[in-house]
């Protein structure tokens, strides 16, 4: 068991010889792996925690472009937010005022001083640059409509910096999968990181529950998580062997 470096989502059946991608952003890359201790000196009893730094998020939001109406849903996650207003923009809505507000020291907002094409865009490349030399355990989310970005993004990546650009903040992948309220949401989610996991799918009932449990960030219900498991079974993509699992995916 590990946790991805990029978002914190929890990833089962990861090992260093054979990395798992992370079910919420596809990331190989780990902060935090959970070892038995039986990998380490034939005991079968025990744990041992091997530590990384956790990568820390930025969201980089060009206001000129995207004006979010859900910024609430950041509130419970460790993201720092820099929402990018244009010269022009002299109006801030009250209820994102007061999203910003709640998010305290983590969120901050940077007026482009100047107009013309594509001064929004360079100052936020600008950021991207300062912050990077400063953190180089750094990962942003350009939330953008704006598909000039990409090359830039492109670049960055090849340069070994994290960075990838979203339309909407609701479809960070970590946000989209604790984000998702209906069954058959969560269903969707769970048969994604079933996909995702290969011939590294949880075996046994008991595993395939704790997954999934770890997936919405350990959040389920009891009931909520027996529903989960009952729907699985009823659309036969998990079959069940007494208590191990077997898929249909």
């Amino acid at each position: 068991m590990s946790l991805c470096a990029n978002c914190g989502n929890i990833v089962d059946g990861d090992t260093p010889e054979k990395r798992v991608p992370c079910s919420s952003c596809g990331s190989k890359s780990r902060h935090l792996r959970i070892v038995s201790d039986s990998e380490i000196n034939g005991s079968k009893t025990g744990r041992k925690v091997i530590k990384n730094k956790l990568k820390t998020n930025y969201i980089l939001i060009d206001f000129e472009n995207v004006q979010p109406k859900n910024l609430e849903i950041l509130k419970d996650h460790n993201f720092n937010i820099i929402i990018f207003v244009g010269e022009k923009q002299t109006k801030i809505p009250f209820d994102l005022a007061i999203a910003m507000q709640s998010l305290g020291k983590n969120a901050e907002y940077v007026k482009i001083n100047g107009n013309g094409p594509n001064a929004l865009d360079f100052h936020i490349a600008y950021y991207i640059g300062v912050i990077s030399a400063r953190d180089q355990n750094c990962y942003f989310h350009i939330i953008s409509k704006d598909t000039g970005f990409d090359p830039l993004i492109r670049h960055l990546k090849a340069k070994k910096i994290h960075v990838q650009r979203e339309k909407n903040v609701s479809e960070i992948p970590l946000l989209k999968i604790s984000g998702a309220k209906s069954l058959s949401e969560r269903v969707d989610a769970i048969v994604k990181l079933l996909k995702a996991r290969g011939s590294a799918k949880p075996r046994t009932e008991k595993t395939l529950s704790n997954s999934i449990n770890s997936l919405f960030l350990k959040t389920l219900k009891e009931d909520e998580l027996s529903k989960l498991m009952a729907e699985l079974m009823e659309r036969k993509v998990v079959v069940k062997n007494g208590a191990k699992v077997s898929y249909k995916l």
